[in-house]
């Protein structure tokens, strides 16, 4: 496949940045992209679709991420942190990369659903 970026998240819950009592729950994620392509490929934007347990939907749009645009090389990866408050102990987040590719064509790698839970809060 000429371009194929695979995009890994874990997430852990901030308690000592939540506070509960005033519906903030703060969230860590750790994204992992790995280039899978045949070719480099530079991230540009990020466009995130972030959905609380009321299906309260925020999007996030803006170019790298954490002030990067790094560029992967076949093989390569990358990896950065970064954090989320939403206003219930649930929630979601998906969205996608925008991608350059070597030869000038864009793409995108999809983020998939993932999961913004308090321990405890999903039986």
């Amino acid at each position: 496949m000429k371009n194929h970026i695979s995009v890994s998240v874990a997430t852990e819950y901030l308690g000592a940045q939540s506070d509960p009592d005033k519906n903030q729950f703060a969230f860590a994620y750790y994204v992992t992209l790995t280039n899978k392509g045949e070719q480099a490929a530079q991230l540009i934007s990020r466009h995130w679709v972030i959905t609380d347990g009321n299906g309260e939907k925020k999007e996030v749009k803006g170019l790298g991420v954490v002030g990067e645009q790094p560029l992967l090389e076949p093989g390569m990866s990358y990896r950065y942190n970064s954090f989320s408050v939403i206003e219930t102990s649930v929630g979601t987040m998906e969205g996608s990369y925008q991608m350059q590719a070597a030869d000038g064509s864009l793409f995108d790698a999809i983020i998939s659903p993932f999961l913004l839970s308090v321990p405890g809060a999903i039986n």
